[in-house]
């Protein structure tokens, strides 16, 4: 049994553009440029023939997920970061109010915004999550078929992915870039997880 798993950030938000931690609100909907984003890049996007879709329980990732016309369940594993006390609230004022907090989630994984979640906290979260994909998928494939799962989700997941796949330190975690609607591939076979270029 194979499963190959993408996994596509959602569009962008206007919160994401103005510099803004993601509200508390976590059913916050897309905004016309957001949705406008995902009509212009949907034919790029490589949304596989019979995949399992699944879904962070953000608005914008239900959006995201709709308008690619992908159906798709919820799975809380998939949440953004925990932002804590941040949410909602603009990095450039974080960098005047609480410079040293910052600085420190910024450098040390371990880390996390008051109430929040650190890097280190997520890549365990998304890590104990592909290890629940396996043990689903395996009750419901056969031993030589290809499993196709479709996951829309946020950055910070796409990222703690890469980084618990190849078993790398939380301490790169900053050094990902994920931009928004990206999409990483992931593969698991009995060799278990490896990291893939995404292609249709």
């Amino acid at each position: 049994m194979e499963i190959r798993l993408l996994l596509i950030s959602h569009a962008s938000t206007a919160a994401m553009r103005a510099g803004r931690f993601p509200a508390a609100d976590p059913l916050a909907p897309l905004d016309p440029r957001g949705l406008a984003e995902i009509q212009a890049a949907r034919s790029s996007l490589p949304i596989l023939d019979d995949a399992t879709g699944i879904i962070s329980p953000a608005g914008c990732a239900r959006e995201t997920a709709s308008a690619l016309g992908l159906t798709a369940t919820v799975d809380a594993h998939l949440a953004d970061l925990n932002y804590g006390s941040w949410h909602g609230r603009r990095l450039a004022d974080l960098m005047t109010e609480a410079p040293q907090e910052l600085a420190a989630w910024t450098r040390d994984p371990d880390a996390a915004p008051h109430g929040g979640e650190s890097f280190s906290q997520l890549v365990m979260r998304t890590g104990e999550w592909l290890e629940t994909l396996i043990e689903r998928t395996s009750h419901t494939s056969q031993a030589n078929e290809i499993h196709n799962v479709v996951a829309v989700t946020h950055a910070p997941v796409l990222r703690a992915a890469i980084v618990s796949v190849l078993g790398a330190s939380p301490a790169v975690f900053p050094r990902i870039e994920i931009a928004p609607l990206s999409v990483i591939e992931l593969r698991c076979s009995r060799r278990g997880w490896t990291w893939w270029p995404a292609s249709r």
